[in-house]
């Protein structure tokens, strides 16, 4: 077995896309875009003695002392990554091996991961409920390595999806009543949606915003969005489908596509023409869409920590519950604090900064919307 690194990512899509666990954040774009806004991308990648890939992992590094000296420090995230077949012990200890090795000989603080690996599937206490002891395994050897599950989940930890493999007609019928009620009202209230493009990019972003100031969540400068959906756009990793009302638009998703998996990553709505249902619709014709595009799987991107009435994601969860989908529970993300007294003192700081950010991004938004 042997690790190969690299900064050339020319053929990097085509060796991971039939990998477990594949996934749109570990993407060659994914790493291009990033590297626009302050990280560093790394290509990792393992192959066997045929000279197969059986594992990578794309690490996104950004420094926080920009001294070239020996205090040269950063941090470092892989974003649903690493991409392996779990089950295979062997393999599992030696990626996270040399994970930590390399973040130890780029002077990193800590190194984050979020595989797409699940622990467990259902609610749990519910009689579905079921536990992988793949999840579990990978879960002790993380601990028995010094790992630390992380104060700072960058992703959601919990999700539902959609089985697409089946025909239409039976994904309707998997859905709840009332979900398939409102798909229908809404085309019969004439809701139509189309697919977007780079052009839409301007009315999404306003959309978003809106979204953002009417539901209280933050999010990034007009900048970012441009910058992530014109380059997932350009390339079909990523599809904007907008809802409209006789021509008006009045909400809209982006759905990113890779590996034969769809997920439901940003969505914005207006105000008007809630009644028709339009959300409904939206989700219905992605799943529709990424059907048709190959896709077996559409990930509806976060579900409660806690399966209870006041966790915050729970209103959202009864809208996805819905949809037929199953309820999967993920690792979440690990911390490997190279350097623990700095990876201490970091995550005292961070939740100060991130405040910061929050009342600031905030303000910037609600000023984006004015101009």
């Amino acid at each position: 077995m042997k690790l190969i690194t690299t900064s050339d990512a020319a053929q990097w899509n085509e060796q991971i896309e039939h990998l477990p666990g594949a996934h749109a954040l570990q993407t060659q774009q994914w790493g291009l875009v990033k590297s626009q806004f302050g990280w560093q991308p790394h290509y990792l990648f393992w192959q066997n003695d045929t000279g197969q890939t059986i594992a990578a992992c794309l690490v996104l590094q950004r420094k926080v002392i920009h001294q070239a000296s020996f205090m040269a420090l950063s941090v470092m995230y892989a974003p649903r990554g690493p991409l392996l077949d779990w089950s295979d012990s062997e393999l599992s200890s030696r990626v996270i091996a040399d994970l930590q090795n390399f973040a130890r000989k780029n002077r990193a603080i800590f190194l984050k991961i979020d595989p797409d690996l699940p622990t467990g599937y259902g609610i749990p206490g519910e009689p579905d409920a079921r536990e992988t002891s793949d999840g579990i395994a990978v879960r002790g050897l993380l601990q028995t390595n010094g790992w630390q599950f992380s104060d700072e989940q960058i992703q959601f930890r919990n999700t539902v999806v959609v089985d697409l493999t089946p025909e239409e007609d039976e994904m309707l019928m998997r859905m709840k009543s009332k979900t398939r009620y409102n798909i229908r009202l809404a085309k019969r209230r004439e809701v139509t949606v189309r697919a977007g493009d780079t052009s839409d990019i301007d009315l999404l972003y306003q959309m978003y915003a809106h979204t953002a100031v009417r539901d209280d969540f933050l999010i990034r400068h007009k900048g970012y969005y441009e910058t992530v959906w014109g380059a997932l756009f350009e390339v079909g990793l990523a599809e904007p489908l907008i809802a409209e009302v006789e021509g008006q638009a009045v909400g809209a998703v982006v759905i990113f596509r890779f590996g034969g998996r769809a997920w439901y990553i940003h969505g914005m709505s207006l105000d008007e023409h809630r009644e028709k249902m339009f959300n409904y619709r939206l989700q219905w014709e992605a799943m529709r869409r990424a059907k048709a595009a190959g896709c077996h799987a559409y990930d509806m991107w976060g579900a409660p920590d806690e399966f209870t009435e006041d966790d915050p994601l729970w209103g959202v969860y009864r809208f996805k519950d819905g949809f037929g989908g199953q309820v999967v529970r993920t690792l979440g993300a690990w911390d490997y604090p190279v350097r623990p007294l700095i990876y201490k003192l970091y995550h005292q700081v961070l939740p100060r900064i991130l405040g910061w950010m929050r009342r600031r991004g905030k303000s910037t938004t609600k000023r984006s919307m004015n101009t």
